[in-house]
């Protein structure tokens, strides 16, 4: 993975992130993961969640057509900056890009959702958004389907890419009855991998992974099931990682709150308080182990 060298000057996108997940009879909690197309202006190569930046149609979605107010949606988020109205984009958002993305419809509507779908996904091939159907279908989209997770800010020296985001992930659970398949356009594989698993194809070079995807996985790998990473999750409020990036003779490093040279001193995750950059991907000081201390 490249290194960006760049300062960029511009605020942060909003953005939001869906980490998918399902139980694996052998392996445990899975985590859905997509491999953008290699000439993708943002991470191309790499695995990664689904997700994408804040649509203005995600705003507009009327909210007799969600199963939360947006005030609920609000309080979640747990950001006092943040209005009723640009959470609710951001939950819409990411329940958009579920569906855009990996085929995920977390929605309900009164003749079933089973027979919607092929024309959902068809409509959608054809280049309009999820929102533009809702009203037309009378969907209710299940915003109690993502809970939040964390909360990542670019940095204005981002190291892997030269765009700044502000993206709020969530969890889900994929339905039973659903099947979750990349759109062949903006990523061309996909895998269903456990936290551990995807760490440990990292380390062996077989994908590519970028730091927020590193530290959520190892975030991850500290749960049993889906259960568990839900009902754990739930009961604080999202926290917010802004990593803070330094330069010296062995290149470049990122810190994360915790860490002695950050400004956050109470760590806002598990895993390692740093990554540096070695020989093209970032990795924790003291190897791989280091993910699960």
């Amino acid at each position: 993975m490249e290194l960006n060298t760049a300062v960029v000057h511009t605020p942060p996108r909003d953005a939001a992130t869906v980490l998918l997940l399902r139980d694996h009879a052998k392996h445990g909690l899975e985590v859905f993961m997509l491999r953008r197309h290699s000439d993708s202006a943002v991470l191309g190569g790499a695995y990664v969640f689904a997700g994408g930046k804040l649509d203005e149609a995600d705003d507009g979605v009327d909210e007799r057509h969600l199963d939360q107010t947006p005030e609920r949606l609000h309080a979640q988020l747990a950001e006092p900056g943040l209005t009723p109205q640009r959470a609710k984009g951001l939950y819409v958002a990411g329940l958009r890009e579920a569906f855009e993305e990996c085929g995920v419809l977390l929605a309900q509507s009164s003749g079933g959702i089973e027979s919607l779908m092929p024309q959902l996904q068809a409509r959608v091939r054809e280049g309009l958004h999820l929102t533009e159907l809702v009203s037309e279908l009378d969907l209710t989209l299940q915003t109690r389907a993502l809970v939040p997770f964390t909360r990542w800010i670019t940095p204005h020296r981002p190291s892997v890419m030269n765009k700044r985001f502000d993206a709020r992930f969530f969890l889900a659970a994929v339905p039973g009855d659903q099947q979750a398949l990349h759109d062949n356009v903006e990523a061309i594989e996909s895998e269903w991998l456990s936290p551990k698993r995807a760490l440990k194809d990292y380390w062996n070079a077989r994908i590519e992974l970028a730091p927020p995807q590193i530290m959520s996985l190892v975030h991850l790998a500290r749960f049993r099931d889906v259960d568990h990473a839900l009902s754990e999750v739930v009961q604080r409020p999202p926290p917010t990682i802004q990593p803070e990036p330094f330069d010296d003779e062995n290149g470049r490093t990122i810190c994360y709150p915790g860490d002695p040279r950050h400004t956050q001193s109470q760590p806002a995750m598990p895993g390692p308080s740093r990554l540096r950059y070695v020989k093209g991907r970032f990795e924790p000081l003291d190897g791989f182990q280091a993910f699960f201390a």
